[in-house]
């Protein structure tokens, strides 16, 4: 007798973003659902409802099924609750760090509404590793504390969240890490001679100052100068050093324009000849694969780090929220800087330290990507025997 297959709807992740890290969790995430239903011998069936976008899906097989979602299928009885309900289980990554009220009150409504149709269809709810918090008003969190204790797995991705959980009352919150350093990718082809290639993500989200143009993520020094300055300062190195431009948030049409790291690097690759523009990818793994042939990197872009530091390049990340610091100082790689609170003076000291010491640093981030692959098989045996639950009690 044939067995049914494992029936899994995934929210909250998306499978065609500009943004490539919100794509490398999807990609991940599909890459453990593969590999648990290959262990236990079953087929595998992955919905993903996804937000319309105009890029075609980077993830894809005959096991995904992509189904646009909207507000009136969010909240048809036939659209959202029926793919739930017929699920044997519902996994939401909250785009990597949405769980939280600091990105206004409409998205977080969204992930409430979704959450709680969960529930309702009687469908276990897992929340995959992701940043939780911060909860800033007294509803959001009181809706977070319910969620989250109805929830079949709770897994935070840092321990800053494991914190903010425990402290929204979740005692049984799972401290794992990004499912993102599991992202596939091409290995580069060795290299015994040739320029050192040192790769700078450039973020166009903070080349405008943010989202409005305001600083409201509060940097305290000139980020666009700092990239100016780093660039000048490889491209004169003695080591002959070869700049890449490398972004990883790819905006196709306007609608996110603001945020498009492309149209920044190409600005600053005419501004400054001899850069290399990376290709505007259109994958994350395809980015992690080009990211993987050089040999230092440095970016504002938490998962463009993430690619590096999980491909064995050494990194040093470029902060502008408390999710760099958790995700990496969770597992013990301390190479990150501050833009937040450091100088642009200090910040540049600590990037040419790191490059100096880049054996050293790749050592580090060896140890650190052991340490966060450990702790993500957590999140991934309580995931297994979750499911392995479900086909024994259906």
């Amino acid at each position: 007798m044939t067995k049914p297959p494992l029936r899994v709807c995934l929210i909250m992740h998306s499978t065609r973003s500009d943004n490539l890290g919100v794509g490398a969790l999807t990609v991940s995430e599909v890459e453990i659902l593969r590999d648990i239903a290959r262990d236990i011998g079953r087929a595998v069936e992955i919905t993903v409802l996804d937000w319309k976008d105009a890029r075609a899906p980077y993830v894809s097989g005959p096991d995904v099924t992509v189904i646009d979602l909207d507000g009136v299928m969010m909240r048809s009885p036939k659209g959202f609750f029926a793919i739930a309900r017929r699920s044997d289980l519902v996994i939401d990554i909250g785009a990597g760090d949405s769980f939280a009220d600091i990105y206004g009150t409409g998205r977080l409504r969204r992930m409430f509404l979704l959450k709680a149709l969960t529930h309702l269809a009687g469908t276990p709810l897992v929340m995959a590793p992701q940043t939780i918090g911060p909860f800033t008003r007294k509803s959001s969190r009181l809706a977070a504390r319910i969620t989250m204790r109805r929830s079949a797995i709770v897994a935070a991705r840092d321990a800053m969240s494991t914190q903010a959980a425990l402290d929204l009352g979740c005692d049984t919150v799972i401290e794992a890490s990004d499912v993102a350093l599991r992202l596939p990718y091409t290995l580069p082809t060795p290299r015994t001679s040739g320029p050192v290639k040192v790769g700078i993500n450039v973020s166009g989200l903070l080349m405008g100052g943010g989202y409005t143009g305001q600083n409201e993520f509060g940097l305290k020094m000139d980020y666009p100068g700092l990239i100016r300055d780093l660039i000048r300062y490889f491209q004169m190195h003695p080591d002959g050093c070869e700049v890449h431009l490398v972004s990883h948030v790819i905006v196709r049409n306007g609608r996110m324009a603001g945020e498009d790291d492309y149209s920044a690097s190409t600005k600053l690759a005419a501004e400054f000849p001899g850069t290399v523009l990376a290709p505007a990818f259109e994958s994350p793994s395809e980015a992690k694969s080009y990211i993987a042939d050089l040999d230092f990197f440095m970016g504002a872009r938490m998962h463009a780090c993430i690619a590096a530091f999980s491909a064995g390049v050494p990194v040093v990340p470029m902060a502008y929220s408390r999710k760099f610091a958790g995700l990496f100082g969770t597992i013990g790689y301390d190479r990150t800087v501050d833009c937040t609170t450091q100088s642009a003076g200090a910040i540049k000291d600590a990037i040419v330290v790191g490059y100096e010491d880049r054996t050293i640093l790749q050592a580090e981030a060896g140890a650190g990507l052991a340490r966060g692959l450990a702790k993500l098989k957590v999140y991934e045996d309580a995931l297994r025997d979750l499911i392995l639950m479900r086909i024994r009690t259906h």
